[in-house]
């Protein structure tokens, strides 16, 4: 397969959330002809201002694209979105390719990709990592597993939109991989909100102390860049409390599946279930500072603690 080009590919972008719309910002501003589709249609006209071609349906969106990719919810919005029938398999091109960058289940993107190859279509899945600021900085770590002709034809339009873009395998082995990435964070963001309600307690400016251990052995790229948020009290979301609790679910599941005890794992999703139960589902995964602080007779304050 030749290299995708912004003067001789056309693309597809279905789902602009607050990382979706990021990523396909960026393919336009790279020169890539775009079509888009959102099932809330007000939320492409940004992209539509800027070149854009609307879609009414994932379908339309792939009859008009080389390559069709999906930033969405949920793995039931994938499955609705590729697979339904009105979905991006009933419109692609054969010799087009597929590539889905939501965070969705393993076995999905195997069903998809036997699919896809059904219909001469090539397909990648491929989850990523960086929150909204890699999508806006295009810095985002993009987890790929799948067709490896595919992959290699994409390089040049997955640059524009990430710095660390590894094939991991075949198709589920991108998703398999945003598990691990999923597992490392969760316990790494009760770490960050206990050493900063800790530091609070302890009578310490938190600023200062952030200085001290973000570029040491502690350091972490939530720490660098939700530890600021917190004690700005800022929580709206790079990356939403909800979409975070599916995530650490699949990952659960498959740690079941494969008889895994992790119970790091298991704790996180407890503790943001807390989260959700005091309605913070649609804030960012930051929020959870305040449950550890609450667990602690401590209400995080409105100068971070």
């Amino acid at each position: 397969m030749s290299p995708v080009s912004p003067e001789t590919t056309s693309v597809g972008w279905i789902g602009t959330g607050v990382m979706g719309a990021a990523m396909a910002d960026r393919l336009l501003d790279a020169g890539y002809a775009l079509t888009a589709f959102n099932r809330s249609p007000e939320k492409v006209e940004p992209l539509v201002q800027k070149g854009a071609k609307p879609a009414a349906s994932p379908r339309e969106v792939a009859e008009h694209s080389d390559v069709t990719i999906t930033m969405v919810g949920y793995p039931d919005d994938v499955r609705q979105v590729v697979l339904g029938d009105d979905g991006v398999l009933a419109g692609a091109r054969p010799h087009s390719i597929l590539v889905d960058m939501t965070t969705s289940s393993p076995a999905l993107a195997v069903e998809i990709a036997a699919a896809a190859a059904e219909r001469r279509v090539r397909s990648l899945d491929a989850p990523v990592s960086g929150g909204d600021v890699g999508a806006k900085s295009g810095a985002l770590s993009i987890m790929c597993g799948g067709d490896q002709e595919a992959f290699n034809a994409l390089a040049p339009l997955l640059d524009v939109l990430g710095k660390t873009i590894v094939l991991q395998g075949g198709p589920g082995a991108g998703q398999h991989t945003k598990m691990v990435n999923q597992t490392l964070i969760a316990s790494g963001m009760i770490g960050v909100c206990e050493a900063l309600v800790y530091a609070s307690r302890a009578g310490l400016d938190l600023e200062t102390v952030l200085k001290s251990v973000s570029g040491g052995a502690a350091g972490s790229w939530s720490l660098s860049n939700l530890a600021p948020r917190m004690l700005k009290n800022d929580f709206a979301p790079g990356f939403y409390v909800e979409h975070f609790l599916k995530d650490l679910g699949l990952a659960l599941a498959e740690a079941d599946r494969m008889r895994l005890c992790l119970p790091g794992l298991a704790l996180a999703k407890q503790l943001y279930n807390a989260v959700a139960a005091a309605g913070g589902e649609r804030d960012g995964t930051q929020v959870l500072v305040r449950v550890v602080a609450d667990l602690n007779g401590q209400p995080w304050g409105t100068n971070g603690g």
